[in-house]
This record gives C-alpha cells, sequence and structure tokens, in this order.
C-alpha cells in the first residue's frame, strides 16, 4: 500500500496545468491587496422562541475582496470553502465588510490566526457599531463600511466567492491610508 505524500510534497504539487501551489502562492504574494473584515451576525437558534439566545458575530479577515459593479452596487469576497464564513454565509445573507485603515493591523492579524480564540473573545474590546441594515458588526475608525446582501454564489476550486448587494457605504472621516498586504506581511502606503 502507498503511503499518502506529506503535507511539504502536497504543497509541492504540480498540478496538469504545471504550476507548483508554491509557484503560484509565490507570484500572488507579489499583488498588494487591501484588508477588510468580513462580519456577520449568526441567525438566533430559534428565531420563533423570543428566549432562545441571539446568534453570536462571526468575523473573518479578507484580502480577496473587491467592486463588481456599480449599477446595481455589487461586491465580491472569496471564502475558503468550508471555512465557518463560507457556513455561516450559505445560511445568513446578511454580511459587513469594514475596510481597514493602517493601524487596525491587530484587528486583522487577530481575526487571521490559525486556531483561534472564540468569535465571542475576538470581539470583546473591538471598538464597533452594529449595521443598521444586516446587524452585522462595523468596525469604527475603519476606512469605509459597507452591508451587503448575498446575491449570488459560485464554487471557485476551493473557494466561494460570494458577490453580495450593498445595502448600505459609510465612509466615516477617518484620516490615514489603507491596510495593505504585500508578500505574506501587512503594510501601509508609504
Amino acid at each position: 500500500m502507498l503511503n499518502p505524500p506529506s503535507p511539504t510534497a502536497a504543497a509541492a504539487s504540480v498540478h496538469a496545468e504545471g504550476v507548483s501551489d508554491d509557484e503560484f502562492r509565490a507570484a500572488m504574494s507579489r499583488l498588494a491587496a487591501g484588508v477588510v473584515l468580513v462580519t456577520a451576525q449568526e441567525p438566533p437558534l430559534d428565531p420563533d422562541d423570543p428566549y432562545a439566545p441571539g446568534g453570536e458575530d462571526a468575523g473573518m479577515t479578507a484580502t480577496a475582496f473587491m467592486s463588481v459593479s456599480l449599477d446595481p452596487p455589487l461586491v465580491l469576497v472569496s471564502l475558503r470553502a468550508g471555512s465557518r464564513m463560507d457556513d455561516l454565509l450559505d445560511e445568513q445573507p446578511l454580511w459587513a465588510v469594514s475596510v481597514l485603515a493602517e493601524h487596525q493591523r491587530q484587528i486583522a492579524g487577530r481575526f487571521a490566526m490559525k486556531g483561534r480564540i472564540s468569535d465571542r473573545l475576538l470581539f470583546a474590546d473591538l471598538p464597533c457599531d452594529r449595521g443598521e441594515a444586516t446587524g452585522a458588526p462595523l468596525v469604527s475608525d475603519a476606512l469605509a463600511t459597507l452591508e451587503c446582501r448575498t446575491e449570488q454564489r459560485v464554487e471557485a476550486g476551493d473557494h466561494t466567492l460570494v458577490i453580495g448587494r450593498v445595502l448600505t457605504a459609510r465612509v466615516p472621516s477617518t484620516e490615514g491610508g489603507p491596510l495593505l498586504y504585500y508578500r505574506g506581511r501587512y503594510r501601509h502606503l508609504g
């Protein structure tokens, strides 16, 4: 019986197209991306019971986020298939995005940790407002915030592309530049 490939061998595997995982990651790391926090509120456990506990907040750092259309206003976020946020947005159509500023690096890192603590603890001391349209947390002092409703979900390899209609868009009077992700690290302009 053959042994399964080691994680190192799997990461170095070459796809039928001729590119390895490592080559693809290295090439894509040269693309600077803005950093956002995607948030949503889990639906209540029992919506018919007024005494049932409400749903918890969930959040995830993302760099694969973009504008799709002006008319209607649509955005897209790419989520790892089967991740907590992918599963949540499959059942909860309302979500929000906070475009992080350069001074919010610790927020990005907090919500990007592997094996991280519960979302309840992650949100515990995070200054947020509740979105009027979604109820999702919006990070205070973010460069911009958007509230969205899922219009379409597209399976794409090991990710799900979630296209959302923008319900609200706000640009607070925050100073400073955007938080960027480049070559595997958070960066800022300048």
